[in-house]
């Protein structure tokens, strides 16, 4: 087992996932993540604190796209349409792997409960951090707050969508979280 052989934290990553979906989060080793990534134990630990946190491998990389993205909108963009220059800018950091990861992540996540937690705290992590950004921009609390909360369901169910598609490749992850924030627009005005 090489030490630093490119890609190890994604191969971990995606041998915990399988891992997780074939035996259990529960009954699933470091020992076994490492061995099946094809590390040692000793480069999963430089890459992961523990097994809960291979589950959020990428969050603040997203965190960061998404205010960085709301950030540089434009100073007249209202706060969805900033939301949705995060969004632009954080799908267009998804690729083939994220896509491949999807179905597998969500199986896993669906068979435990201890991750089932650790995704929702992801989720509740992702709409402070849009919610800070535009509060930067000097949007008031309650409209980023919503509007926070309106990217990160946009941003799931985008995902969602996209990684349930064809894997021609042809297809991104920006339009299929642009048209959820579109939906979700829709849907609040229609609130009344």
């Amino acid at each position: 087992m090489g030490r630093w052989e490119p890609g190890a934290r994604e191969r971990l990553v995606m041998a915990a996932v399988d891992l997780f979906t074939e035996q259990g989060y529960d009954a699933t080793t470091v020992t076994q993540i490492a061995e099946r990534a094809g590390v040692t134990k000793s480069t999963f630990f430089r890459h992961f604190p523990d097994k809960r946190e291979l589950l959020v491998a990428g969050q603040e990389t997203l965190s960061r796209l998404l205010t960085e993205g709301i950030a540089e909108a434009p100073a007249h963009a209202s706060p969805l349409e900033a939301v949705a220059a995060g969004l632009e800018r954080a799908s267009g950091a998804m690729g083939p792997v994220s896509r491949e990861l999807a179905p597998r992540l969500k199986a896993a996540v669906a068979a435990s409960a201890e991750l089932q937690e650790r995704d929702a705290l992801k989720s509740v992590s992702l709409a402070a951090a849009m919610t800070a950004a535009l509060v930067a921009r000097g949007v008031p609390d309650a409209t980023a707050a919503l509007a926070g909360e309106l990217g990160v369901l946009a941003f799931k169910r985008g995902y969602g969508r996209w990684s349930e598609g064809a894997r021609d490749g042809t297809d991104e992850l920006a339009g299929f979280t642009l048209a959820a924030l579109d939906e979700l627009r829709a849907a609040s005005a229609s609130l009344g």
